[in-house]
């Protein structure tokens, strides 16, 4: 492709856990090809303490860029919360075309320092989250006809190998999110099962290496990540914007970023969809 494209122009699309990150990313990215994105996160502005970027910032870089989008308070580890942001987002922007679910939960510790409310806390942002977000809106979406819904995975879904296994599997405590990832993939695939016949494509997207954002280097985990094992996010959002505008029999894949890309003979384009990557000196963010 040549130039910017605008390969979702009308559509309507929600992205949790847009404040930074791969979310913040995708955000960006859908909105350079046209659609008018919902950004939700649980702050507005950047919290104390925590890594930077935020949903307000996503937003002002969307409009300035000549996209469309609006920020959306919400905490999808709550229920009232999920629906008050698909109600939100209706009212605002209109019927949802494209549910991104990015937001992640859940704590990097070893077996012996996880406790009920981790377990808790993962599972039900990784796993109840996405499954709430799209009984909220499959409705509209097969009144319409059409509709496309992304859960990001992750790699560590995949059964490790060993033994013996390698360092991050021993110290870097992933096991409890892996498996969260693992019962998303398999959940995914069993909606995409269900509404294979209503025009709507459910799929589960992962990085083919790590995207060190601010919130891996938060949890630490990057420390067992060598340089060969990193892409650059704009892999994940463009990615994403493939799987968010493709033909609905492109249903029940557990994806990964680069690989996709290859197949598709897609090329990453930088954020504002106007050129191409220099993957050199691409940043992570």
């Amino acid at each position: 492709m040549n130039g910017k494209t605008r390969e979702c122009e009308g559509r309507v699309a929600l992205v949790t856990g847009a404040s930074r990150g791969i979310g913040a990313a995708i955000a960006e990215r859908l909105a350079s090809a046209g659609a008018s994105v919902a950004c939700a996160a649980r702050s507005l502005e950047e919290p104390r303490g925590k890594e930077p970027g935020s949903l307000r910032e996503t937003v002002e870089r969307i409009r300035a860029q000549g996209g469309r989008a609006v920020a959306i308070q919400a905490d999808v580890a709550k229920a009232e919360s999920r629906a008050a942001m698909i109600e939100q987002c209706t009212a605002e922007l209109g019927p949802i075309d494209i549910l991104i679910h990015n937001a992640a939960g859940g704590p990097h510790k070893t077996f012996d320092k996880l406790t009920a409310s981790h377990f808790a806390i993962t599972f039900g942002v990784n796993v109840e989250a996405p499954f709430h977000l799209a009984r909220l809106v499959v409705p509209s979406m097969r009144a319409r006809g059409r509709g496309w819904i992304l859960n990001i995975s992750s790699a560590s879904a995949e059964l490790p190998k060993g033994p013996p296994f390698e360092a991050y599997q021993v110290n870097g405590g992933v096991h409890l999110y892996a498996a969260s990832k693992a019962a998303l993939n398999r959940m995914t695939l069993g909606l995409a099962a269900e509404l294979s016949e209503a025009g709507i494509a459910v799929n589960t997207l992962a990085p083919v290496a790590a995207v060190i954002t601010a919130a891996v280097r938060m949890t630490g985990a990057d420390k067992w990540i060598q340089p060969e094992m990193i892409e650059p996010v704009e892999a994940m959002a463009e990615a994403a914007l493939a799987l968010s505008c493709c033909d609905a029999k492109t249903t029940g894949r557990i994806a990964y970023s680069l690989e996709l890309l290859r197949e598709l003979g897609r090329e990453i384009r930088t954020l504002d969809g106007t050129a191409l990557l220099d993957r050199e000196n691409a940043q992570t963010r």
